[in-house]
């Protein structure tokens, strides 16, 4: 499930942002991106974001923006570098050797570069702790509003394909009759109306009749769909359980439009797979 939240504030003489954003993901993948001083903090921040979001592609971003005017960084020991520039130089003219990079060679020797450490205050992790949650509210309500959305919609596609089954139930009795009519009127010009064994024909055509007979898949189709809309009620994650649900429906409905045997039931049943696959791409996005 898509998500966004951003929350920042001033503490210290330093402004701090952490914006959360997600994609749609089947399990959680959260990326971490955050200044070095708070790495300790990172398994908090893994644990809580964990608990709280349980799916999607997360990147979470924590940028720290100092206004004070410290400039924290890489130092030059200037001093060990003079010592190993000149001693460079004096082996370079011992060996009378090219002299442009002695100084950028001189860098790199060891302890020439040193950098500091960044800590931070414990009062300045509560801070940062305060931020985050903020932007973690911000994160779900964005989540909720996007899920009231998802919810209507998929109602809306349950609502139609219980309305296609509506117009299955209703033709399903004219079918039966049209295919009593289409088979005695085949017999009748193949074989002729005197020739007909009654008795055999009813036997064929109760056993065909009860082949194609879908009481069972409407019974299952309309105690799935509102299983479905229930569960899509609950107050808990269910985004794989409406999908299990989901192939359910699908498997009902094609077994539906495998036994039809008329065009205008097919049309129904098309009607109804085109909706589940608009449910099965928005549950992608539900948690």
């Amino acid at each position: 499930m898509t998500g966004y939240g951003l929350a920042t504030a001033d503490y210290a003489n330093a402004k701090y942002s952490v914006e959360i954003k997600s994609l749609n993901s089947k399990f959680l993948e959260l990326n971490l991106k955050f200044p070095k001083a708070f790495s300790d903090k990172e398994l908090i921040l893994r644990n809580v974001c964990s608990k709280d979001i349980e799916r999607g592609k997360v990147s979470l971003s924590i940028t720290v923006e100092r206004t004070s005017g410290e400039v924290t960084g890489a130092t030059i020991n200037t001093a060990l570098l003079a010592h190993y520039y000149n001693q460079l130089i004096a082996v370079n003219d011992q060996l009378n050797a090219n002299s442009s990079n002695l100084l950028q060679t001189a860098l790199t020797f060891p302890e020439v570069i040193s950098y500091k450490e960044e800590s931070v205050s414990e009062d300045e992790w509560n801070q940062l702790y305060k931020i985050f949650t903020g932007a973690l509210i911000n994160f779900n309500k964005f989540r909720e509003d996007e899920g009231a959305v998802l919810k209507a919609d998929l109602e809306l596609r349950i609502k139609n394909i219980l309305s296609y089954f509506k117009s299955v139930e209703e033709l399903e009795p004219k079918r039966i009759s049209a295919i009593r009519d289409k088979f005695t009127q085949f017999l009748d010009d193949a074989v002729g109306k005197v020739n007909i064994d009654q008795n055999r024909f009813e036997q064929e055509l109760i056993y065909y009749i009860d082949k194609i007979d879908i009481t069972e898949e409407k019974t299952r189709l309309k105690s799935h769909c509102d299983y479905f809309v229930q569960t899509l009620t609950s107050k808990e994650a269910n985004g794989k359980k409406l999908g299990f649900i989901s192939q359910e429906i699908g498997r009902e409905i094609n077994t539906m439009g495998a036994k039809a045997n008329d065009a205008q039931m097919q049309q129904f049943v098309v009607g109804m797979k085109e909706e589940l696959e608009k449910i099965k791409e928005q549950l992608l996005n539900v948690l």
